[in-house]
C-alpha cells in the first residue's frame, strides 16, 4: 500500500481543526482561519497576532449577532431609526438632547423618558430610534402600543400569572409604551398598567409617549389619587421632551394632494410640569 494510499479518506490537520472549532461554537474561527492563515504568512504576523485577529473577528460577529436577535426581540419598527430621523423637523431642544439619551446613561440610572405631542409630530420616531441606538449599546428594549402590553398584562392577571408576566417584562432595561392615551381606560386596564408602571419605578426605564397632557391623565387612571401616583412615580427621575411643531403627517398628505389632512389636531397644549424637577433628567 503506497503512502497516498494510506492516507486517503482520512481528514487532514486543517479539517479535524475545523470540525474542533465547531464544537467549541467558534464559527468565525473556522470560517476564517484559512484565509487569516494566509495573511498572517504573507504579513509576517506572529502566530500570537494571528489568534488575536481571529479572536477580534469572533468577539464582532457575536456582538453583530447578539444585536439582531436582540432587534428581533425588541419589536422596534426597523424604519424609525436615527437614520431615517428628520432632523429638520425635530424641535432644537429635542435635537441636543438626543446624543446624550443614545449614550443609555438614564437607563442605567434607571430613569424615565416622557415625550409628548401632538399627532403627527414624531414622537413615535424619535423614542423608536433611541430604542435602536440602546439595543446596539448592549440594552434589552421592548417596544409596543399601550394597549397591546395593558391586554398582555390583563390576560397573565386572568390566568393568574401576573407576577411572572411582569417578572418577564423586567427583564428589559427599558420598556417603550407608544400612545399611552389610547388605552382603552377600563379600571381594570387602569390596575394593571398602574402596577407595571409602580414595579418598575426607581429600578428599570419607561419610555412613553403621548398627546396628553397631564392634567388629562385621569381619562386614563380613572381615579384622581391614581392619577397622581402613577405621575409622581414617572416624573420622579425623568426627561420629559415636548414634540411641537407641524403634523409630519399633514405635510405629508398635502404633498400627495390630499383633501383631508391626515391627523387631526384636537388634542390639549403641551404637558402640564407637575414639578420643577420634570424638566430633565434628575
Amino acid at each position: 500500500m503506497t503512502a497516498l494510499a494510506a492516507t486517503a479518506g482520512k481528514p487532514s490537520a486543517l479539517d479535524a481543526l475545523l470540525v474542533l472549532l465547531r464544537a467549541l461554537k467558534l464559527p468565525a474561527f473556522a470560517r476564517y482561519s484559512e484565509e487569516i492563515a494566509t495573511k498572517a504568512t504573507r504579513e509576517g504576523w506572529t502566530f500570537g497576532q494571528y489568534l488575536q485577529h481571529l479572536a477580534e473577528l469572533e468577539v464582532e460577529e457575536r456582538r453583530v449577532r447578539r444585536i439582531d436577535r436582540a432587534l428581533r426581540d425588541s419589536d422596534l419598527p426597523s424604519e424609525k431609526t436615527l437614520a431615517t430621523l428628520d432632523r429638520a423637523r425635530v424641535p432644537n431642544k429635542v435635537t441636543k438632547q438626543l446624543a446624550t439619551l443614545c449614550d443609555g446613561g438614564f437607563v442605567e440610572r434607571g430613569e424615565n423618558l416622557l415625550v409628548f405631542g401632538l399627532p403627527g409630530r414624531g414622537k413615535t420616531h424619535v423614542v423608536a430610534a433611541i430604542g435602536h441606538e440602546l439595543v446596539r449599546r448592549g440594552y434589552r428594549v421592548l417596544f409596543t402600543p399601550t394597549f397591546a402590553l395593558v391586554q398582555r398584562l390583563l390576560a397573565a392577571k386572568r390566568d393568574l400569572r401576573l407576577e411572572r408576566e411582569l417578572a418577564s417584562l423586567d427583564t428589559y432595561h427599558a420598556v417603550i409604551l407608544d400612545d399611552i392615551g389610547y388605552v382603552q381606560q377600563s379600571r381594570d386596564e387602569m390596575e394593571v398598567l398602574f402596577t407595571f408602571l409602580a414595579e418598575r419605578y426607581e429600578r428599570k426605564s419607561v419610555l412613553i409617549t403621548s398627546n396628553l397632557v397631564f392634567s388629562d391623565w385621569i381619562r386614563i387612571f380613572k381615579d384622581p389619587m391614581t392619577t397622581a401616583a402613577a405621575i409622581d412615580r414617572l416624573i420622579h427621575h425623568a426627561v420629559i421632551l415636548e414634540m411641537t411643531g407641524p403634523s409630519f403627517r399633514d405635510e405629508a398628505a398635502r404633498k400627495r394632494g390630499d383633501a383631508t389632512p391626515a391627523t387631526t389636531t384636537t388634542t390639549t397644549n403641551h404637558p402640564t410640569t407637575i414639578t420643577p424637577e420634570a424638566n430633565g433628567a434628575m
